[in-house]
């Protein structure tokens, strides 16, 4: 939890594996297992339980509507993901483009899935639906057969499987068999039956088997709730979801007095109360009015008064040492008289509409092994980024450019080239560079060892905030060298060294090198084919965090056998001159800039032995643009 938390939900993925580890006892070797994560897995965060179940052996996903299957997709679950409710004719389109499985009831939805396939080219899996005694969805059990060979003929369709529901498994023996007689019989008539078969529950799996099924489809029990009181004597579980929130006001209440709206709760004595800052708004039912249990400091205590909106009162007055901001747990946790199935019972509620109802205004945090793993934000239709933390919202930003820009290939660009190095920096300042002004001026060598190249002079100077109390100068033989100093935010100049030469001191110098007005130290090292040069000065250290001016003046070489310079801009830039000098040494040159951010305002200027390419300084640069000069 964080501190400015009101309420959370802790959400154990440890007991949620130990439940399914459970429930997989009492399940066939041969028969596989559906998770069902329908309803944002009845409140517990369907991503993250998807996540869990397949790693301990989910072969399917089970959701009610082809939104909940398309949000599975978006977070990169792949496995098959069936819908169970019907579906309309307007979710086709979500249901073909996520590789979703549709339950069918009605020939009419049948055929329009097909006609809807035929015109994709594709074949779409489906699961048929028989309703064999629970009087929802699905076709009628003594018309099942025929519709099942009327669905078989329609050419893009493929029936992967069928299945049926049990109603009242959980207590109800008898009603279960007849169902799954019905079931079976009109199997054993079905020439053709499909790859998988199924009509058992998270109850069924405990209190029923069959021969005929290859899948169960696992449900409440996996989020350690029990169905019915009777399951307790058959299979241990845990509660997955823990509800908390914490004390906001401590207060007494003399006799008479009464405690919230319509004075439903009178003092029969002096009281004293806590207030906790949620209520029905945060999904605490308000039949739990004058009816709840919470627990604090291992003790139970009642909910007093009505249940509000954003404020529910609970007696105290048995407590010692009480203090605002005390944790309070409504439900969940080690204490079974906390279990949700047994705060719904206090209102002859249902514990499966409790969960999904809970924490409308509180983050999930998830655990495994005892460790924090993942939090989710508040469940809001607007986004807010700062609800979420770095690597969901690097993901966040790479599908929206995928929906923006649906070309694959332009999307992966866009994000790997241009955002995924500075959104991986998650903890550090993206700081970017002004006014950049590069100056390379080429010149013939005086020296005879250096003959075969131009000695180059460079001068740098843009303006910064100031990192560190020093930074590199860093040179390299060849790119994969150089690499390594492009992802090192103490680097400020980078130069790419002929292969050829070898690494001496004079290859590479710096003439002069400043911040600010102030002149800096500098010492030179040599290794790994690199040279490395650190700037640093006993001030700088005054200056960290402050925006200052660099200036860097270099000499160096670059071989005649090159006909082309490329200047480099590795980090966000507003504003650049960026300018090259030859004397008489060439009699055309040329400049190409490369922006990615397609900018129509470069300005070009060419002057004898001259040539200069400039960007006004409100315009920014994104990084890895660059300007070629051909000669």
């Amino acid at each position: 939890m964080s501190k400015q938390d009101r309420s959370w939900t802790e959400i154990n993925l440890s007991n949620f594996e130990f439940n399914l580890s459970q429930l997989n006892k009492n399940i066939p070797q041969n028969v596989k297992f559906m998770q069902i994560v329908k309803a944002d897995a009845y409140g517990h965060g369907s991503v993250e339980i998807a996540e869990k179940a397949i790693k301990c052996g989910a072969s399917f996903l089970g959701v009610a509507n082809a939104e909940e299957g398309k949000l599975l997709r978006y977070n990169n679950i792949n496995i098959p993901i069936l819908i169970l409710s019907p579906s309309f004719e307007n979710e086709l389109e979500a249901i073909v483009t996520n590789n979703l499985t549709p339950t069918v009831s009605t020939i009419q939805l049948a055929k329009k899935l097909n006609k809807f396939s035929e015109k994709k080219n594709i074949i779409t899996k489906v699961h048929v639906n028989f309703d064999t005694g629970m009087g929802r969805s699905g076709f009628n059990i003594e018309k099942a057969k025929a519709k099942y060979e009327k669905i078989l003929e329609l050419k893009h369709l493929q029936i992967e499987g069928i299945f049926s529901h049990f109603s009242a498994s959980e207590n109800d023996y008898e009603f279960t068999k007849m169902q799954s007689e019905k079931f079976e019989k009109i199997l054993n008539k079905i020439e053709k039956p499909p790859k998988y078969i199924h009509i058992s529950n998270s109850s069924g799996v405990v209190n029923f088997q069959n021969k005929y099924s290859n899948l169960v489809r696992i449900g409440l029990l996996s989020y350690g709730v029990y169905s019915d009181e009777s399951i307790k004597a058959k299979i241990k579980l845990k509660p997955v979801m823990t509800f908390k929130s914490k004390i906001s006001q401590i207060k007494t209440a003399e006799v008479g007095e009464s405690i919230g709206y319509n004075r439903t709760f009178i003092a029969k004595r002096k009281i004293k109360y806590a207030i906790l800052p949620i209520g029905y708004a945060d999904g605490y039912d308000y039949l739990l009015s004058n009816k709840g249990k919470v627990l604090i400091n291992g003790k139970i205590c009642d909910v007093i008064g009505k249940v509000s909106m954003d404020m529910i009162a609970i007696d105290i007055s048995k407590l010692e040492n009480i203090k605002i901001g005390g944790i309070v747990t409504l439900f969940g946790g080690e204490n079974d008289k906390m279990r949700v199935e047994n705060i719904a019972s206090l209102y002859r509620g249902s514990s499966y509409e409790l969960l999904c109802q809970i924490g409308r205004r509180a983050k999930r945090y998830y655990y495994d092994n005892g460790k924090n793993i993942a939090i989710s934000p508040l469940m809001r239709r607007e986004f807010v980024s700062s609800d979420y933390p770095g690597n969901k919202i690097n993901e966040i930003i790479k599908k929206s450019i995928e929906q923006r820009f649906p070309q694959t290939e332009i999307s992966k660009m866009i994000y790997s080239n241009i955002l995924k190095n500075y959104l991986n920096e998650i903890d550090q300042n993206v700081y970017y560079r002004k006014n950049f002004v590069h100056k390379i001026k080429f010149e013939k060598s005086q020296q005879q060892k250096f003959s075969d190249y131009y000695k180059v002079h460079t001068y740098l100077t843009f303006e910064k905030i100031l990192e560190n109390d020093y930074f590199y100068i860093a040179c390299a033989k060849n790119e994969e060298l150089l690499q390594k100093y492009f992802n090192r935010t103490d680097v400020e100049y980078r130069w790419l060294l002929d292969s050829n030469f070898d690494l001496q001191k004079d290859i590479f110098s710096i003439n002069n090198v400043k911040i600010n007005d102030m002149s800096l130290k500098y010492k030179q090292s040599i290794s790994d084919n690199c040279i490395e040069l650190k700037c640093s000065h006993s001030q700088l250290n005054k200056l960290i965090g402050q925006e200052v001016k660099f200036s860097i003046e270099t000499i160096t070489y670059y071989p005649k056998s090159y006909h082309q310079l490329s200047i480099y801009i590795t980090g966000f830039t507003q504003g650049a001159s960026i300018q090259f000098e030859y004397d008489d040494l060439f009699k055309k040159v040329t400049s190409v800039p490369m922006f990615y951010d397609k900018n129509k305002n470069v300005k070009i200027i060419k002057e004898k032995n001259s040539i200069n390419v400039s960007l006004q300084k409100d315009q920014w640069i994104l990084p890895n643009s660059a300007v070629v000069f051909v000669y």
